[in-house]
């Protein structure tokens, strides 16, 4: 390996290094309160169109994928714009190590509705808690460059996920709160962390 070589590596390594360390500011409060209003309104959808989920569990997953595909769309593009005009340079390490935090619950909380709905649909139930207790240990993982504030978020999450668990199962299950209410107060109080930690502006 050349001097230019080595010396390109220790700059990468040392940008890795700073946006690892460095309080990320690419997730915007509005977004997330945008989110948050459409799970609560994705709840009030459910309850008064989708009145029998536990026998519709395709058109419930659907309904509750298509809402997180959206969120995670529009949180996404905001992250990107965010993160160029606030981080500037380290921009692309900082979304980079954002992702890094988050994804593996994202793909394992995938994995598990596919193995769930393909080989144990009797067991579907269990969504609701075991997604929310997924996002919660996302939240967990990327504290360490947000706000501390965060952690109340995640425990929230984990204590709503358990909550459903705790219901076992049955038509309450699939009750419209069981996801309206834990994410709809979730990714609002996202906002609010976010909101404080910014000094009440949305840069």
């Amino acid at each position: 390996m050349s001097d230019f070589d080595r010396a390109l590596a220790q700059i990468n390594a040392l940008r890795s290094q700073m946006a690892k360390a460095t309080e990320f500011r690419g997730y915007g409060p509005v977004t997330f309160a945008v989110t948050g209003a459409v799970a609560a309104l994705a709840g009030l959808a459910q309850g008064r169109w989708l009145a029998d989920p536990a026998a519709h569990a395709t058109a419930w997953l659907a309904l509750w994928m298509g809402v997180a595909s959206i969120s995670a769309a529009v949180i996404g593009v905001e992250m990107v714009g965010r993160s160029r005009r606030l981080h500037v340079h380290l921009a692309s390490d900082m979304i980079r190590a954002a992702v890094e935090q988050f994804l593996p619950c994202a793909v394992a909380g995938g994995a598990l509705t596919a193995v769930l709905a393909t080989f144990a649909p009797q067991a579907l139930w269990m969504l609701p808690g075991l997604w929310q207790i997924l996002f919660g240990l996302g939240v967990f993982a990327s504290c360490r460059f947000l706000p501390r504030a965060m952690l109340v978020v995640g425990g929230w999450y984990l204590a709503t996920g358990l909550v459903c668990l705790a219901l076992g199962g049955g038509a309450q299950a699939f009750a419209p709160w069981t996801m309206g209410v834990p994410f709809g107060v979730g990714q609002i109080l996202v906002a609010a962390v976010l909101r404080l930690a910014a000094g009440g502006q949305d840069d």
